[in-house]
């Protein structure tokens, strides 16, 4: 399904604008550090963000040929995605190669947070586990490069989980890594000037399409009333009132199915420069299955305008709701693309503050306003794990 909703050229088309997609190396070749292994290998953590630099660089130099203005590029990417877009406001050799940016469902990571010489010992300690496992040493390092990639991963992936549990800690990942040089803690001083528009989906990984299946608009008020009760004990009162204020159109048994999301990053990122930055939530539940809360990527199809592609149709519902909010969704994107303001007319579209956070919730009925979310998570209990 992801690979329709992804598709450039419908939004191109609906926006009169030129998409670029761009391919990096992930995993264990975009990100294993070899720095201690010499020169050849000091950037070696960071394969697949250099990936993304020397893609940003082609459209510098190549998108005029295209229709596109190298002076109005704006990035923007979901999932990890979004987290290695946020992660270019932090990247010095990605100045001025683009000036906007979009982070959906990703890039929530507060870097001040983060200590590079605990994260580059861990990362390094992969690296040295890895090559054990490939009977490799640092002296034959370079016989890394010939093999094949599912040995490595597979080498990698055990490091990760031997590394791990020797640090107790639950999970490691390949993961870049902050280290002050290449990529910094704190933003770069010409980010201040990029406005930013961020946000994630109502459920994320916690839609009834994976949680107690679908068929919660069919509970009974008592069938409701045991599911909050069961869920969230003698919170389940205030819990109920803070969702409402919250969601008003929602129904009560949805709050079963939100995911907190972090703005912290976001207002970081308003603090620190001078441009706006905008939240946004995603919170349209797909007519299907008896309906569907959104889930991590549910939103993708909306922004490149692909509902109308047989396999989005099926997946989405084939709704006029749904149509009518795909134009909605891409023309914030398309609007802040080229102005650095998502607002549209009937949808104004403020921007979020510390001490106002303002929200848009992208729905059957779409709107903004302050929806003191941060009162609902403080009494949800806390998300478990995901593996």
């Amino acid at each position: 399904m992801e690979s329709y909703a992804y598709d450039g050229k419908n939004l191109s088309e609906f926006g009169d604008v030129v998409v670029v997609s761009v391919n990096h190396r992930l995993n264990i070749i975009g990100t294993l550090d070899l720095s201690a292994y010499g020169a050849e290998y000091a950037l070696s953590r960071y394969t697949g963000t250099i990936d993304l630099i020397a893609a940003l660089q082609w459209v510098q130099k190549n998108i005029a040929q295209f229709g596109g203005d190298p002076g109005n590029v704006t990035l923007f990417g979901q999932s990890g995605g979004g987290s290695k877009a946020a992660r270019m406001l932090h990247t010095p050799v990605a100045k001025g190669l683009f000036h906007k940016v979009v982070t959906e469902s990703g890039g929530g990571e507060v870097y001040a947070d983060l200590d590079p010489t605990a994260l580059i010992k861990t990362q390094q300690q992969i690296a040295a586990a890895t090559l054990a496992n490939l009977n490799l040493t640092g002296s034959d390092i370079d016989k890394l490069k010939k093999v094949p990639y599912l040995d490595l991963l597979n080498a990698g992936q055990a490091a990760l989980r031997s590394v791990a549990q020797s640090n107790g800690t639950r999970s490691l990942g390949w993961n870049p890594i902050v280290d002050d040089v290449y990529v910094t803690r704190t933003f770069c001083d010409w980010s201040s000037s990029i406005p930013q528009m961020s946000g994630s989906v109502f459920s994320e990984f916690v839609s009834n399409l994976t949680q107690k299946g679908p068929g919660k608009n069919e509970w009974t008020p008592e069938q409701v009333d045991e599911h909050l009760t069961a869920a969230f004990g003698d919170n389940k009162s205030a819990i109920r009132s803070a969702f409402k204020n919250s969601f008003p159109r929602k129904k009560d048994q949805d709050v079963l199915y939100f995911a907190p999301f972090n703005t912290n990053a976001l207002a970081e990122k308003a603090q620190a420069g001078t441009a706006p930055v905008y939240h946004y939530v995603f919170a349209y539940e797909y007519p299907v299955n008896g309906g569907i809360t959104s889930f991590h990527t549910s939103e993708i199809a909306f922004v490149f305008h692909n509902l109308s592609e047989p396999h989005m149709r099926i997946a989405t519902g084939d709704a006029p709701q749904g149509y009518a909010l795909q134009d909605k969704v891409s023309t914030a994107w398309l609007n802040f693309a080229k102005t650095g303001n998502p607002s549209q007319p009937g949808l104004e579209w403020k921007p979020f503050t510390p001490a106002d956070k303002q929200t848009m919730v992208f729905d059957t009925v779409s709107e903004c306003r302050n929806i003191h979310e941060q009162e609902l998570i403080a009494l949800l209990p806390p998300p478990a794990p995901r593996r």
